[in-house]
């Protein structure tokens, strides 16, 4: 006799359908797993061996074995113990054999029988949920996978003997229901800033068009301060960005208690960050700190510090807004729609331009340390500013500046005009102009007469490529929605170029 389980393999944030299929027949006693597992799948023998045991029952003086099907996809992970357990209880008889035939199985076990939480469980609840089929998952887990659906069959059990007994109908098992986290702490408020007027407003603006942000200035000019306060000014995620970030925040592992949070994504890695930590891969090509930061904001700390490969590598997620990892066995893709903010120092010494300061190494330390960045990156960045040191008179200005509450209101005005306006274009996936293609910038951002005349000689001055021009339309675009105007004025479009040009000596020395 045959049991079969279905449970499923991860292909980036996708679940694909795979079969446990156990036999159970005479010969050498023993367990034999096939259908390319990985090692944590193979060590699985043991531990439902061991699970079966401790929950009273034995296995059989016959010969096991446990095909997962199909043959030719990797498996990977600890999450193919449940249904293998599963699958020979059903061969032995020790739960009806049809009981399984409606649920996805997924869950690693203890030695003890305890079912013990697993990465990937919302993406496989959303998985089962399409396929028709309910959800066996850990009991840790069960508020997350509750997100799928209201109607979704879900069965989060403690232990193998609370799962055979709610079979048996001895122990009814409740459905879990989807749970939301608390938030983390208090966020930075902007009324922390002294100073630094035209900063706040360059992350206003980019809070409001989703646009990416390049800051230079000296040390303790305050750049990593703004960025943290960021998330502060951002509105909290919609349910369908929210589900997108929790799947993929899932599959790394990083929903606490299976609770989902609104709060937009925040990741700041270090520099010292390899190519795979920061776009994803190594052995299980998993999602990398790009991915993570999904309707979020990536934080880049002293930019020129991360190795030049490593940031050329954020040049297409970018651009596409996802990060696919190729390899030679399998390629996966994972969603990377993010808003990129960095800084970074002038020079190595971190002076140079100051007053009264003058670097040893002259204009080549400034020159040598700007052009570790690529041009073509910077080209994908929006918005460029110098961030010069704050004076002792601001920090010892009375009063407190404009809260995040504040500018938080306004960039929820601005961004509720850019979803309405691409809702009636027929583009509800669109929140942002960042976002926009260059052919319907050019329809929504068309500027007044005023307006493109400097729009045109500024382009041919600066000698903008086609991304620039429509990255400065889409920061004008942007303006005006801050200030409520229907149409692309000379102001709005005179300070976007502004933001281009203060990057314009970085281009040069890239």
């Amino acid at each position: 006799m045959v049991s079969r389980v279905r449970t499923i393999a991860f292909e980036g944030i996708e679940a694909v359908p795979v079969d446990v299929q156990v036999m159970v027949s005479p010969g050498k006693m023993g367990m034999q797993i096939v259908g390319l597992a990985d090692k944590a799948v193979a060590e699985s023998r043991e531990r439902v061996q061991a699970a079966l045991h401790a929950s009273g029952l034995s296995m059989p003086p016959k010969r096991v074995t446990v095909n997962l099907a199909p043959a030719d996809l990797p498996k990977e992970g600890s999450h193919y113990d449940l249904p293998i357990a599963l699958g020979l209880m059903a061969a032995l008889g020790a739960i009806p054999a049809d009981a399984l035939s409606g649920y996805v199985v997924l869950g690693e076990l203890a030695l003890d029988g305890t079912v013990a939480r697993v990465a990937g469980v919302l993406p496989a609840a959303i998985g089962a949920n399409a396929m028709g089929r309910g959800l066996i998952c850990p009991h840790d887990c069960g508020p997350e996978a509750a997100w799928a659906g209201a109607d979704i069959d879900i069965l989060a059990p403690r232990s193998l003997i609370a799962l055979a007994n709610h079979f048996r109908g001895t122990q009814v098992m409740g459905r879990p229901q989807p749970a939301m986290g608390p938030p983390q702490g208090t966020l930075p408020d902007l009324a922390d800033i002294k100073g630094q007027e035209s900063a706040r407003r360059a992350l206003e603006v980019a809070a409001a068009g989703g646009h990416n942000l390049l800051m230079v200035g000296p040390p303790g000019a305050g750049k990593s301060m703004l960025a943290q306060r960021l998330p502060s000014i951002l509105p909290p995620l919609s349910p369908r960005e929210l589900l997108e970030v929790s799947m993929i925040a899932s599959i790394a592992g990083e929903l606490a208690d299976g609770r989902l949070s609104e709060r937009r994504p925040f990741r700041a890695p270090h520099h010292s960050a390899s190519m795979a930590a920061l776009v994803g891969g190594g052995l299980r090509a998993r999602p990398g700190e790009v991915s993570l930061a999904h309707h979020g904001v990536l934080f880049l700390d002293e930019l020129p510090e991360f190795s030049p490969q490593v940031l050329n590598a954020l040049r297409q997620p970018l651009e596409s807004g996802e990060c696919v990892i190729a390899r030679a066995n399998h390629r996966v893709s994972y969603p990377a729609r993010i808003q990129l903010v960095a800084a970074m120092n002038p020079c190595r010494c971190g002076m140079a331009g100051e007053p009264g300061h003058r670097c040893a190494r002259g204009a080549r330390c400034k020159a040598e340390y700007q052009a570790r960045i690529s041009g073509p990156l910077l080209d994908r960045i929006d918005l460029r500013l110098e961030v010069p040191a704050v004076s002792a008179s601001d920090l010892m200005r009375p009063g407190r500046s404009e809260t995040s509450e504040t500018v938080a209101a306004r960039v929820a005005r601005a961004r509720d005009i850019q979803r309405r306006r691409y809702t009636d274009l027929g583009l509800p996936g669109w929140t942002t102009n960042a976002q926009c293609s260059p052919a319907l910038v050019e329809e929504v951002a068309a500027p007044d007469a005023a307006g493109l005349s400097l729009l045109q000689e500024a382009s041919e001055k600066m000698g903008l490529s086609a991304r620039a021009f429509h990255r400065v339309l889409k920061v004008a675009r942007t303006l005006a929605d801050l200030e409520g105007q229907e149409r692309v004025g000379r102001l709005h479009l005179a300070e976007a170029i502004s933001y281009r040009v203060a990057g314009e000596r970085l281009a040069q020395a890239a």
